[in-house]
């Protein structure tokens, strides 16, 4: 086997996403609350002892579901970032990957929301449980900004992926609430509020206006919440 080649995955990490899976069916059928630990043991095939072992509480099952839908999103937007070299393609890029993953679960979706909305569930995005996952998503915000045609002043670019990555869970909290037949309104606000972004980047981005940005960075670092980190 070539060392490029992928390690087929461990027996653990097989129980781990045959457990994750058999969760997410149970939590579809019958509700988040009704979902008992030993229901979803019984359905993955496991003992109620090795659920257990491998997910304390059903907030750490979400949050294993919310990993994986995370590295997808970044699968998905790596070789778009690769096709586009203009900000608002890149941004673009970006938001579109993050829809075409997340829709089949929208309905389960609002189910997280749920328990993202609490600061103390390990799925909010400033809790320290979702650290890793915020850097990650700051980082693809990162990327598409350090890719782009546009040049982006360097006090400007250090606060931008945090506050993109914040705009990308503003996004996503409208599509939860999106009825319209396919989410066509999500993903117009997506296309216009894009090219409004990239636009307002680029006009910070001149050396006329550097006045009025340090003002705007410094209100930014102000009001920062605490790093989930």
């Amino acid at each position: 086997m070539a060392e490029s080649d992928p390690q087929p995955p461990s027996k653990g990490e097989r129980t781990k996403e045959r457990i994750v899976a058999a969760a997410l069916e149970l939590f579809r059928a019958h509700g988040y609350e009704a979902t008992t630990m030993r229901m979803v043991a019984e359905a993955a095939g496991v003992s109620l002892g090795n659920a257990y072992y491998y997910f304390e509480n059903k907030d750490l099952l979400l949050a294993a579901f919310y990993r994986e839908v995370h590295e997808a999103h970044v699968a998905e937007a790596r070789p778009l970032l690769g096709k586009q070299r203009t900000l608002h393609g890149r941004l673009l890029a970006v938001l579109q990957s993050k829809l075409v993953v997340i829709e089949p679960y929208h309905r389960f979706s609002a189910l997280m929301f749920r328990s993202a909305a609490d600061p103390e569930s390990p799925l909010n995005p400033f809790h320290p449980a979702g650290a890793d996952i915020a850097r990650e998503g700051e980082a693809l915000f990162a990327d598409a900004l350090a890719g782009s045609s546009t040049k982006v002043p360097k006090d400007l670019a250090a606060e931008l992926p945090s506050l993109l990555w914040t705009y990308s869970m503003g996004i996503v909290l409208y599509w939860i609430h999106d009825r319209s037949p396919g989410h066509q309104k999500t993903h117009a606000l997506v296309e216009r509020s894009v090219e409004l972004v990239a636009s307002s980047i680029k006009l910070a981005s001149n050396p006329l206006l550097r006045p009025f940005r340090r003002k705007v960075i410094e209100l930014v670092r102000d009001l920062r919440l605490p790093s989930p980190g």
